[in-house]
């Protein structure tokens, strides 16, 4: 599962990290906690809506927000329950399977939240991360708002949801899921846009290795979204973090 996780990179690295030509939106300050529903950063490629015939750009969009919204939806507020999907089931489930064959995107971060209960039920949140930041994989949607005119700048919200799989490194005795994290030879074919076949999209999936995380004990304090500083990703135990 991932359910809060964060991200610092400015607006300018991701742009160079990852070749976008495009920026969407306003720039988001830093987070080291980000909760669903909350606008993040994700990095896409597609035509101009305007020029859906055009060439795809690459572009970092910060109009998104976590928690996807299907286009089919009556009530955007499903959003909240979806900010994660299985990546087992997704080029088969009604929610996910249009955006698994044409709408994929990545959000990068520095690492996520999980929370694992102890022996006396208490549950202690730690930080999961790697030696580079990570890129998550994900899903985005465009949900057209019914009470706005089609010409309206805010009638399409913009959503996105995190892909897990099943953890069984490290990760694992934490929580039994964990977001597919792409090495960095997946990010081009999970945002090629010419990539529609399911079936294909499936085979990709399977095909990404398993990430290596390492877990420290961060403090309670990110129970909190409200809770929002650098002093989050502190270690409880410095001399056993790594």
């Amino acid at each position: 599962m991932c359910g809060r996780y964060a991200s610092t990179s400015t607006r300018g690295d991701l742009l160079a990290a990852y070749e976008a030509t495009e920026a969407v939106g306003e720039e988001l300050p830093p987070s080291y906690n980000i909760a669903p529903t909350q606008r993040v950063n994700v990095v896409l490629e597609r035509a101009p809506r305007e020029h859906p015939d055009a060439d795809p750009v690459r572009q970092v969009n910060s109009t998104v927000k976590w928690g996807l919204v299907p286009s089919w939806a009556k009530d955007p507020k499903i959003g909240s329950r979806m900010i994660n999907a299985r990546s087992e089931t997704i080029t088969e489930k009604p929610a996910f399977k249009a955006a698994a064959a044409r709408r994929r995107c990545i959000l990068p971060a520095d690492g996520y939240y999980e929370w694992l209960k102890n022996d006396d039920g208490k549950k202690i949140p730690y930080f999961l991360h790697s030696d580079a930041p990570l890129v998550m994989a994900g899903l985005y949607e465009l949900w057209p708002d019914p009470a706005l005119p089609e010409d309206h700048p805010d009638r399409w919200l913009w959503t996105c949801t995190v892909l897990t799989r099943p953890a069984t490194d490290a990760a694992g005795h934490i929580h039994d899921r964990s977001p597919v994290i792409l090495p960095e030879t997946f990010v081009e074919p999970w945002l090629d846009p010419t990539l529609t076949d399911r079936d294909d999209v499936a085979a990709l999936l399977n095909s990404i290795p398993e990430p290596r995380l390492e877990p420290y004990e961060v403090s309670t304090a990110v129970n909190s979204p409200r809770n929002n500083t650098p002093d989050l990703l502190r270690p409880v135990h410095p001399d056993t973090a790594r």
